[in-house]
């Protein structure tokens, strides 16, 4: 188990939001950082706050390694548009991305497992890679053998997150299509993001 799974529910309060939009939030009822200096807190240098608005927009995704965050944003720069909107495109695009706006698990990190131990099929393929980009038109499916399984059920029940419009999704028989790359304002993330300060943050 790595350090960022063991330690989710302190993100939280260490990024000082209720990232994930979770009632059960530690968040909600402590809105300061953690240790006995979690309450005081200065006014942040321009570095500070492109610092911050990666650290959300990476811990939002779950396990992304610094290296891997930093080649989604060398491919944001390389392909043509606005920079900051191809990086959430790409972001949005990671199969354990897709599993969880699919309303297929109720975390990130159970979207990244449910990915690594096969039990996600992509047209009808088992693939077992979270970082798999998904392309227009893909089917998502749950595989048969996991179909009934109490945590995924539940997931589909729950009222705190909504499917957003880019994803067609058919939640009884526990499949899916990517319709198409959102662009930032289709994403429905609980809390603000600045994918504009992350792509200054690289640029320095």
């Amino acid at each position: 188990m790595t350090k960022r799974v063991s330690a989710k529910h302190k993100i939280d309060r260490r990024l000082g939001v209720n990232l994930w939009g979770r009632a059960k939030s530690p968040f909600n009822t402590r809105n300061y950082g953690p240790g006995q200096h979690g309450q005081q807190r200065g006014k942040p240098s321009d570095y500070g706050v492109q610092l911050r608005a990666k650290q959300k927009l990476k811990g939002y995704y779950g396990n992304i390694s610094e290296r891997q965050f930093r080649r989604f944003y060398q491919e944001a720069i390389r392909r043509r548009g606005d920079t900051s909107e191809n990086l959430i495109e790409l972001l949005e695009r990671r199969l354990d991305a897709v599993v969880y706006r699919m309303k297929f698990v109720s975390t990130v990190f159970a979207a990244r497992q449910i990915v690594n131990h096969g039990h996600i099929a992509v047209n009808g393929k088992r693939v077992n890679i979270p970082s798999y980009l998904v392309k227009d038109g893909d089917e998502i499916s749950i595989m048969p053998s996991m179909k009934e399984n109490v945590n995924v059920i539940m997931a589909a029940e729950l009222a705190e997150r909504d499917i957003p419009e880019y994803l067609d999704v058919d939640q009884k028989a526990k499949k899916g299509k990517y319709i198409r790359g959102p662009k930032l304002a289709d994403v429905p993330y609980p809390v603000q993001m600045e994918p504009h300060l992350v792509i200054e943050f690289y640029s320095r």
